[in-house]
Protein backbone atom coordinates (compact mmCIF):
# COMPACT_ATOMS: atom_id res chain seq x y z
CA UNK A 1 0.00 0.00 0.00
CA UNK A 2 3.12 2.79 1.24
CA UNK A 3 4.73 2.10 -1.78
CA UNK A 4 1.60 2.55 -4.35
CA UNK A 5 1.18 5.64 -2.41
CA UNK A 6 4.37 7.04 -2.79
CA UNK A 7 4.31 6.42 -6.59
CA UNK A 8 1.01 8.16 -6.63
CA UNK A 9 2.35 11.47 -4.39
CA UNK A 10 5.51 11.01 -6.62
CA UNK A 11 3.24 11.05 -9.94
CA UNK A 12 1.66 14.34 -9.18
CA UNK A 13 4.70 16.20 -7.55
CA UNK A 14 6.37 15.52 -11.73
CA UNK A 15 3.15 16.58 -13.14
CA UNK A 16 2.55 19.42 -10.98
CA UNK A 17 6.34 20.56 -11.01
CA UNK A 18 7.49 19.51 -14.92
CA UNK A 19 4.37 18.12 -17.19
CA UNK A 20 2.27 21.26 -16.13
CA UNK A 21 4.64 23.88 -16.57
CA UNK A 22 5.64 22.34 -19.54
CA UNK A 23 2.67 22.41 -21.16
CA UNK A 24 1.74 25.78 -20.53
CA UNK A 25 5.10 27.23 -21.66
CA UNK A 26 4.21 25.47 -25.17
CA UNK A 27 0.74 27.15 -24.82
CA UNK A 28 1.69 30.15 -24.47
CA UNK A 29 4.58 29.82 -27.79
CA UNK A 30 1.83 28.73 -29.43
CA UNK A 31 -0.78 31.81 -28.80
CA UNK A 32 1.94 34.86 -29.05
CA UNK A 33 2.98 33.02 -31.84
CA UNK A 34 -0.43 33.21 -33.54
CA UNK A 35 -1.04 36.38 -31.45
CA UNK A 36 1.99 37.79 -33.87
CA UNK A 37 1.23 36.56 -37.08
CA UNK A 38 -2.15 37.69 -36.59
CA UNK A 39 -1.26 41.41 -36.09
CA UNK A 40 0.26 40.96 -39.52
CA UNK A 41 -2.42 39.68 -40.80
CA UNK A 42 -4.46 42.52 -40.18
CA UNK A 43 -1.71 45.25 -41.13
CA UNK A 44 -1.71 43.00 -44.58
CA UNK A 45 -5.91 43.03 -45.18
CA UNK A 46 -6.22 39.38 -44.59
CA UNK A 47 -9.51 39.76 -43.52
CA UNK A 48 -10.67 36.04 -43.46
CA UNK A 49 -7.36 34.96 -41.93
CA UNK A 50 -7.12 37.37 -39.06
CA UNK A 51 -10.48 36.16 -37.35
CA UNK A 52 -9.64 32.81 -37.56
CA UNK A 53 -5.95 32.58 -36.39
CA UNK A 54 -7.23 35.00 -33.37
CA UNK A 55 -9.58 32.33 -32.49
CA UNK A 56 -7.01 30.14 -31.95
CA UNK A 57 -4.86 32.18 -30.56
CA UNK A 58 -7.49 33.04 -27.73
CA UNK A 59 -8.88 29.45 -27.06
CA UNK A 60 -4.95 28.49 -26.38
CA UNK A 61 -4.38 31.10 -23.93
CA UNK A 62 -7.62 30.50 -22.05
CA UNK A 63 -6.33 26.79 -21.74
CA UNK A 64 -2.68 28.05 -20.57
CA UNK A 65 -4.51 31.05 -17.94
CA UNK A 66 -7.28 28.26 -16.73
CA UNK A 67 -4.15 26.16 -15.53
CA UNK A 68 -2.64 29.01 -13.88
CA UNK A 69 -5.66 29.77 -11.75
CA UNK A 70 -5.73 26.84 -10.64
CA UNK A 71 -1.82 26.35 -9.72
CA UNK A 72 -1.78 29.69 -8.12
CA UNK A 73 0.81 28.41 -5.38
CA UNK A 74 3.17 26.89 -8.18
CA UNK A 75 5.78 28.95 -9.24
CA UNK A 76 7.39 27.24 -11.88
CA UNK A 77 3.79 27.79 -13.93
CA UNK A 78 4.58 31.42 -13.66
CA UNK A 79 8.13 30.96 -14.97
CA UNK A 80 6.43 28.76 -18.00
CA UNK A 81 3.88 31.39 -18.17
CA UNK A 82 6.64 34.23 -18.38
CA UNK A 83 8.93 32.34 -20.76
CA UNK A 84 6.53 31.07 -22.95
CA UNK A 85 5.22 34.60 -23.80
CA UNK A 86 9.06 35.77 -24.27
CA UNK A 87 9.83 32.83 -26.34
CA UNK A 88 6.36 32.94 -28.76
CA UNK A 89 7.28 36.78 -29.49
CA UNK A 90 11.32 35.59 -30.75
CA UNK A 91 8.85 32.36 -32.75
CA UNK A 92 6.56 34.46 -34.25
CA UNK A 93 9.00 36.86 -35.67
CA UNK A 94 10.51 34.13 -37.14
CA UNK A 95 7.68 32.59 -38.97
CA UNK A 96 6.98 36.74 -40.08
CA UNK A 97 10.11 36.88 -41.65
CA UNK A 98 9.90 33.45 -43.46
CA UNK A 99 6.05 34.43 -45.13
CA UNK A 100 6.96 37.59 -46.32
CA UNK A 101 3.89 39.20 -46.82
CA UNK A 102 3.18 42.47 -48.46
CA UNK A 103 5.12 44.64 -50.61
CA UNK A 104 7.42 47.42 -49.78
CA UNK A 105 9.14 50.84 -51.11
CA UNK A 106 12.76 50.52 -52.06
CA UNK A 107 14.37 54.41 -51.99
CA UNK A 108 17.94 55.06 -53.71
CA UNK A 109 19.59 58.59 -53.39
CA UNK A 110 23.10 57.85 -54.96
CA UNK A 111 25.34 60.72 -56.86
CA UNK A 112 26.49 58.42 -58.65
CA UNK A 113 25.12 58.21 -62.44
CA UNK A 114 22.50 55.19 -62.15
CA UNK A 115 21.60 53.77 -65.43
CA UNK A 116 23.76 50.58 -64.54
CA UNK A 117 21.17 50.04 -61.78
CA UNK A 118 18.15 51.31 -63.69
CA UNK A 119 19.29 49.06 -66.70
CA UNK A 120 19.68 45.73 -64.03
CA UNK A 121 16.73 46.44 -62.20
CA UNK A 122 14.27 46.52 -65.37
CA UNK A 123 16.21 43.51 -66.86
CA UNK A 124 14.42 41.68 -64.16
CA UNK A 125 11.12 43.28 -64.55
CA UNK A 126 11.00 45.52 -61.89
CA UNK A 127 9.11 48.61 -61.98
CA UNK A 128 11.99 51.73 -61.54
CA UNK A 129 11.30 55.06 -61.28
CA UNK A 130 14.02 57.81 -61.22
CA UNK A 131 14.14 61.46 -60.45
CA UNK A 132 16.53 64.05 -60.11
CA UNK A 133 16.77 65.67 -57.20
CA UNK A 134 19.12 68.16 -54.86
CA UNK A 135 20.78 66.38 -52.05
CA UNK A 136 23.50 68.14 -49.05
CA UNK A 137 26.63 67.83 -51.54
CA UNK A 138 25.14 68.28 -54.95
CA UNK A 139 23.28 66.68 -57.35
CA UNK A 140 21.42 63.06 -56.48
CA UNK A 141 19.71 60.81 -58.20
CA UNK A 142 16.66 58.82 -56.58
CA UNK A 143 15.31 56.03 -57.39
CA UNK A 144 12.08 54.27 -56.26
CA UNK A 145 10.40 51.10 -56.73
CA UNK A 146 8.10 48.88 -55.26
CA UNK A 147 8.58 45.12 -54.60
CA UNK A 148 7.37 42.23 -52.91
CA UNK A 149 9.21 41.94 -49.76
CA UNK A 150 10.36 38.36 -50.41
CA UNK A 151 13.01 39.92 -53.08
CA UNK A 152 14.12 42.53 -50.86
CA UNK A 153 17.51 40.61 -50.73
CA UNK A 154 17.82 40.60 -54.07
CA UNK A 155 17.56 44.18 -54.47
CA UNK A 156 19.58 45.33 -51.56
CA UNK A 157 22.61 42.90 -53.10
CA UNK A 158 21.70 45.14 -56.59
CA UNK A 159 22.39 47.78 -54.60
CA UNK A 160 25.70 47.55 -52.92
CA UNK A 161 26.89 45.60 -55.90
CA UNK A 162 26.64 48.72 -58.06
CA UNK A 163 27.67 51.52 -55.20
CA UNK A 164 28.10 49.86 -52.11
CA UNK A 165 27.91 53.65 -50.12
CA UNK A 166 24.40 54.62 -51.79
CA UNK A 167 21.85 55.39 -49.09
CA UNK A 168 18.47 53.50 -49.10
CA UNK A 169 15.38 53.02 -47.29
CA UNK A 170 13.16 50.42 -47.05
CA UNK A 171 9.07 51.27 -46.17
CA UNK A 172 5.88 49.20 -45.82
CA UNK A 173 2.95 50.02 -48.43
CA UNK A 174 -0.30 49.05 -47.02
CA UNK A 175 -1.81 48.41 -50.75
CA UNK A 176 -0.53 48.63 -54.31
CA UNK A 177 -2.71 48.60 -57.37
CA UNK A 178 -1.20 48.09 -61.39
CA UNK A 179 2.38 49.44 -61.93
CA UNK A 180 5.23 46.43 -63.01
CA UNK A 181 6.23 43.80 -61.41
CA UNK A 182 8.50 40.34 -61.85
CA UNK A 183 6.59 37.23 -62.94
CA UNK A 184 6.02 35.48 -59.87
CA UNK A 185 9.22 33.23 -58.83
CA UNK A 186 7.25 29.93 -57.73
CA UNK A 187 10.09 28.09 -56.72
CA UNK A 188 10.50 30.74 -53.89
CA UNK A 189 7.12 30.67 -52.65
CA UNK A 190 5.81 28.03 -49.68
CA UNK A 191 2.99 26.54 -49.69
CA UNK A 192 1.37 28.66 -46.81
CA UNK A 193 2.00 31.81 -48.80
CA UNK A 194 0.03 30.62 -52.00
CA UNK A 195 -3.17 29.27 -49.48
CA UNK A 196 -2.93 33.02 -48.43
CA UNK A 197 -3.24 34.87 -51.88
CA UNK A 198 -6.65 34.26 -52.53
CA UNK A 199 -7.65 35.87 -49.44
CA UNK A 200 -5.85 39.05 -50.26
CA UNK A 201 -8.13 42.35 -49.44
CA UNK A 202 -9.09 44.01 -52.51
CA UNK A 203 -9.84 47.51 -52.83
Amino acid sequence: MMPLVATVFSESHLYAWVVLPVLIFLARICDVTLGTVRLIFVSRGFKYLAPLTGFFEVLIWILAIGQIMKNLSNPVCYLAYAGGFATGNYVGILIVERLSLGVVLIRVITQKGADSLLSRLRERDYGVTSVDGQGAEGPVQIIFTIVPRREVGAIVELIRAFNPRAFYSIEEVGFVEKGVFPLQRNWRETGLTRFLRPFRKGK
